[in-house]
């Protein structure tokens, strides 16, 4: 019997999605209506794979994938939402999600892909398959009526480098280029991000979404 933990604050859409699910002859599934009750189960029983809404009141899903994933770390975690999710897509990945479910999937795209994330595969829905696909993190700053512009991979392994606190001749090492060529790096990100020093960088990168907190570990210890 394959168990899943749905956790949502949302009562028709919980037992929509159970009552889908649960047509399933191997499907039984265990309702959660808020993150403080899904860690006392994750806790107390044990569970194949767990559905999270994206947003709840309490806590968000991704967050609440990394105290459950504290406590279980070989968990099977999905983001179950209705909302755009695109812009949280690196924080999730790192939070260690298995992949995304949209609210609008229907039976069997839902079994499919509980299915598949028991298999060790990750879920990710076409249209957002189709916008990764580039090299390269689009950006927007809409309030201050910039173009959107981009941060290429090297720029954002630059802007991680930053986050622990490496000088510029270190990162210069690491991402192997010149002194010279890092600091007409930085130049130019520093133009697409609109700041003007290597920490307001990596803040605004991490508003972003581009950095996690565990990439500030260093600079913050």
């Amino acid at each position: 019997m394959i168990r899943i933990l749905l956790v949502d604050d949302h009562p028709s859409v919980m037992e929509g999605t159970k009552m889908l699910l649960e047509q399933e002859e191997d499907i039984k599934v265990f309702l959660a209506y808020s993150g403080k009750e899904a860690l006392e189960m994750s806790k107390a029983q044990q569970f194949d794979v767990m559905l999270f809404d994206l947003h709840m009141p309490d806590i968000n899903g991704v967050d609440l994938a990394k105290q459950v994933l504290s406590i279980v770390p070989d968990a099977i975690i999905l983001i179950y939402t209705g909302f755009e999710f695109k812009n949280h897509f690196n924080l999730m990945i790192e939070a260690g999600i298995s992949g995304f479910i949209l609210k609008t999937a229907n039976k069997e795209q839902l079994v499919m892909a509980v299915r598949c994330a028991l298999l060790g595969e990750v879920i990710l829905p076409l249209s957002l398959v189709k916008q990764l696909r580039r090299t390269t993190v689009h950006i927007s700053e809409a309030k201050s009526g910039v173009e959107t512009q981009a941060i290429s991979n090297k720029e954002h392994e630059i802007l991680k480098e930053i986050a622990k606190g490496k000088s510029n001749k270190e990162i210069a090492e690491t991402v192997i280029m010149s002194q010279r060529s890092l600091e007409y790096c930085l130049t130019n990100l520093f133009q697409k991000l609109n700041v003007k020093s290597r920490i307001e960088a990596a803040i605004k990168a991490k508003e972003m979404g581009l950095l996690t907190d565990t990439d500030f570990s260093q600079l913050l210890s």
